[in-house]
């Protein structure tokens, strides 16, 4: 089993400019199941050979009965594009765009509210991959591995630090989930920490936060209510970042005093979450937590 995404995926992308298209390739050439594309003004031609590209996402999913799709359409553009996704009835929606106006998701999230069906990751997201299976978004699918440990995260680069110290632990993943680091979003770490408790694979999780927001605490009082019974491993980014200061992602800023490393990485362990204090010791510390509830998750 796994979330999300698996072989059963049929996988479609929006935006086939020259950065959808790496990263096209890229998932297809993992082993996805790639059926279609989606660029106004494209369609009816093919890319990589053999997907055939359409001019909107209710074409593309009547003719390919496609069940997921990367977004890769330009900010100005991409508020649009979740929305004709879910249009279409796509059931899962990875938007990778960053650099997309709050206001404009604003929008989104109001208007994803009354389909209820479609369920978006992101924006300005690596993506979720299962190891061996799909991968969708830009995560490098080389340092992934099969095995039981679910892994989300508010950053993509921590996201494949973590992967890679999992995987050269010689663990695996089972899924992972980028689910971004804007103010205004999809799927939240209490969405994902759900479905891992629910994934009979995952045996253990990881959860990446960063400073902003109240999300990781969102994520600690589910832990608390006993709701996530399986261990849980957590490390939050911006230990170090000054108040009012924005730290590379737009949700990323302490504000008002509220939101620091501090106060959320204190909500973790009061939940029982155990936290890595650098992130270099992430997959150490999950280590050592499965030794101590003897967790067999190879």
């Amino acid at each position: 089993m796994s979330i999300l995404v698996g072989k059963d995926t049929r996988l479609l992308v929006q935006g086939l400019g020259k950065y959808g298209m790496v990263h096209a390739e890229g998932c297809k050439a993992y082993g996805t199941n790639l059926v279609a594309g989606v660029h106004p003004g494209k369609g009816g031609t093919k890319v990589l050979d053999t997907v055939p590209v359409f001019e909107t996402v209710t074409d593309a999913a009547r003719a390919t009965e496609a069940n997921a799709t990367m977004i890769y359409v330009p900010p100005f553009g991409a508020a649009d594009a979740i929305m004709e996704a879910a249009e279409a009835g796509i059931p899962l929606v990875a938007c990778i765009t960053e650099g997309i106006p709050a206001l404009d998701m604003t929008r989104v999230i109001r208007f994803l509210q009354d389909r209820p069906k479609t369920r978006l990751v992101g924006p300005n997201c690596p993506g979720v991959i299962t190891p061996g299976e799909c991968k969708m978004g830009i995560m490098p699918g080389y340092i992934h591995k099969p095995g039981h440990v679910g892994i989300v995260s508010r950053s993509g680069t921590l996201t494949y630090e973590a992967v890679w110290q999992v995987t050269q632990a010689g663990l695996g993943q089972s899924s992972c989930v980028g689910i971004g680091g804007d103010p205004v979003n999809g799927t939240s770490f209490v969405d994902v920490l759900r479905l891992f408790q629910e994934d009979a694979q995952t045996k253990a999780i990881i959860m990446i936060g960063e400073i902003g927001g109240s999300a990781e605490e969102d994520a600690a009082d589910l832990v608390k209510t006993g709701k996530v019974t399986k261990p849980v491993v957590a490390f939050i980014g911006g230990q170090t970042a000054p108040p009012g200061k924005r730290m590379g992602h737009a949700g990323a800023i302490i504000s008002g005093g509220h939101g620091t490393a501090k106060e959320k990485m204190s909500a973790l362990r009061a939940a029982g979450v155990t936290v890595a204090d650098k992130p270099a010791d992430i997959a150490s510390t999950l280590v050592r937590l499965l030794e101590e509830k003897r967790i067999d998750a190879r």
